[in-house]
């Protein structure tokens, strides 16, 4: 299994509903081939290290996340994320 950690750090002029849709959008995508497990959501900590919105996601193997990359339906929702983000970290690991 591999495991796909994002972390996004919005602008600081993007609105609250576009954070939601961006959340919303990337959880459309857990019925993708390939994905195990999908979780999204809003940081409630809001300390200085916090980031905005994590993402989670659980392929069954490396060539599952290597079709996620590429994929049309992620292609549009990774470029939302580009958009609204200061900053996006991301780790990918064999667990």
């Amino acid at each position: 299994m591999v495991v796909h950690l994002v972390s996004f750090k919005y602008r600081s002029d993007v609105d609250a509903a576009a954070r939601q849709d961006h959340r919303s959008q990337l959880s459309a995508l857990a019925d993708m081939d390939g994905i195990l497990d999908l979780k999204v959501g809003e940081d409630f900590v809001r300390s200085p290290r916090s980031y905005d919105t994590g993402l989670v996601v659980s392929f069954r193997d490396r060539a599952a996340l290597d079709v996620y990359a590429t994929h049309p339906r992620h292609q549009p929702v990774a470029k939302l994320g580009r958009d609204l983000s200061d900053t996006i970290i991301a780790v990918d690991f064999d667990a």
